[in-house]
Order: structure tokens, then sequence, then C-alpha cells
């Protein structure tokens, strides 16, 4: 980061901003388009995706939305789940008919969802231009709402595995992932991103979550860097997913940055995120038969103002 300081102001110029100036798509797909990179998942890219379907073998990428989650209270809390009606509210009708009813009490971003386009930005604006005026308190995001997004979430899948690719069970704290990581694992693989795929990466962070290990799953993380932002941005990735709670490594490279890899991924390339996605038994089985594209299912809930989603998102093979 470098500081110029006049008598007045202080002036930082950061880098993530600098590189978020550069893989800029606003008005790409025009100046009123809400969902960004996912306009790359056409009609054929999910015809595409629906051919790589081959033994109907279904992984489930999601966690369960419970108790159990790796919420701790501070920042987001776990499903709170209530039953509202129950079978013995039910007693004495006529034809014996029982029935039960529930509600979940829960944030939108509490276990494995996605990041809405108006979830983070800088300087006072969001995806393509959208002033942060635009998400309120009592309308929530009137523009980059996910509920625009859910019908581009069904592509082609393709994970990356970094840990295995590295040789390790999960990646070292704080871990900063590559261009040249992404683009060696797919060597390794056999398999190559192309335009409108939704890239899943592995680092191997979600085997603390399995362990019950919430503490140092919420923790220091490898994930994602700014020079991985290159890669995505050269092979127009519709979205990605990572295995660990915030996407990219943690705590920031970038002294004085605040999450700087969201800020050019959502707010400069329009990019949907995904976060504490379950990968394990989806790479031990690519790892087997050696087929790392699938279709993928990610649909999310269609919740008008929305700046994130919680998802039970599928891979097919």
């Amino acid at each position: 980061m470098t500081e110029t300081t006049t008598a007045a102001t202080e002036t930082k110029t950061w880098p993530h901003h600098e590189l978020g100036k550069r893989l800029s798509n606003w008005g790409r797909w025009g100046d009123d388009d809400e969902i960004g990179t996912l306009n790359l998942v056409t009609p054929a890219k999910r015809v595409q995706a629906a051919g790589l379907v081959r033994t109907g073998k279904i992984f489930d990428l999601g966690m369960a939305f419970d108790s159990k989650g790796p919420q701790d209270g501070g920042f987001r809390i776990n499903p709170v789940h209530t039953m509202t009606f129950m079978p013995m509210d039910t007693l004495g009708v006529p034809d014996t008919m029982i029935s039960a009813d529930d509600m979940v009490t829960m944030g939108l971003q509490c276990a494995t969802q996605w990041d809405s386009l108006a979830h983070v930005g800088y300087d006072g604006r969001f995806y393509n231009d959208v002033p942060s005026t635009a998400v309120s308190t009592s309308r929530g995001a009137t523009r980059n709402s996910f509920d625009r997004t859910v019908e581009r979430l069904i592509s082609r899948g393709v994970l990356l595995d970094i840990a295995r690719f590295k040789g390790v069970d999960r990646l070292p704290d704080s871990y900063e992932i590559t261009s040249a990581d992404l683009s060696a694992a797919e060597e390794r693989q056999g398999v190559r991103v192309e335009s409108g795929d939704i890239l899943l990466v592995r680092t191997g962070e979600y085997q603390y979550f399995l362990e019950g290990d919430n503490k140092r799953f919420s923790g220091n993380e490898a994930g994602a860097g700014l020079d991985s932002l290159e890669f995505l941005h050269e092979r127009d990735v519709a979205a990605v997913a990572f295995d660990n709670w915030a996407f990219e490594a943690w705590p920031s490279p970038v002294p004085g940055g605040i999450i700087p890899v969201h800020q050019v991924a959502i707010r400069d390339m329009g990019l949907t995120v995904g976060e504490m996605f379950d990968f394990e038994e989806l790479a031990a089985d690519c790892e087997d038969d050696g087929v790392w594209e699938f279709l993928f299912s990610g649909v999310g809930l269609k919740i008008t103002g929305a700046v994130g989603s919680p998802v039970t998102p599928m891979a097919v093979k």
C-alpha cells in the first residue's frame, strides 16, 4: 500500500482496489446488470453440464442447518428450529387427521451459503456502480439482491483440489492460493476450467468442522489470495465456492485491509462467492475415478432483498 499525504487529507492507494480496476466487469453486461459473472451461465452451458451425468451418483456439498453449525453467536447464530404446531394440537379432529408445522430463525449466511453482489463493496459502491444506499434496513438490497441469481446457479462444476495437489490433507494456516496453484491443479487432474463454470476449490479446511473443532474451523485459514482472481477473471468463472468459512486466506495479508479478495471478487468482478461447502466425499470420489467435472446445482433461496443465501448444493456425476 502506498500513501500520499497532503496538508488537509491523507489518501491511501490500496493494492486490491488497483487490482479491482483492472479486473472490473462493470458495464460488461449493461449498466442495469445485477448478476455479474452469472451471465456466463447460458442455456448451452446448462445443456453441457447435464451431459456430464453418467452414473447418477449424487454428492451433498452442504452443512446441515441446525444447532451444531459453525457459529458461536458472536457475529452470527446457528439456526434455531422451533415447532409451532404439534400433532397433539389436532386431537379431536373427526377424521383423526394429525399435523405438525415448524419454523427456523437463522442468518442467511450462517452455514453453507452464497454471498450476493450486495454483500461487500468499498468506496460507497457495490457491483456495477450501485450505491451503498441501495441497501436499507426496511427494504434490504434493492439492487444486486441474491434473488436475481437463483436460475443461474446450475452449471458445469469443476473441483480443483489444492490440498491434494500440495500433497497434504489440508493447507497450512493462512496459505494464499494463487493462479499458479489453480493452473497446476488443473494439469495434475487433467481438467480445464472454462467460461461459465462454477469452480469449487478444496483447501481441506472443512475437515476441522467435521472433527467438531468449530473454533479452529472459524480461525486462521488457507484460502483465495488476490493473485487467484487473475485466473478466475481470465477463465470467465461464473461463480466460485470454497470449503472454508471466509473464502479468502485469513487474516488478510494486506496491512489494514479487510477481506480484500471479497472486495475485488464481488464488488469489481461481480463474482458470486460461496463458503463453507463440503468437498470431502466428492474430492475422494474424483480422485478415485479421475473425473473432476460434473453437473453442479447450487440454487439458493429466492428471498427478496437478500445479501446472501443458505444453500444445499449438489454435484451429480
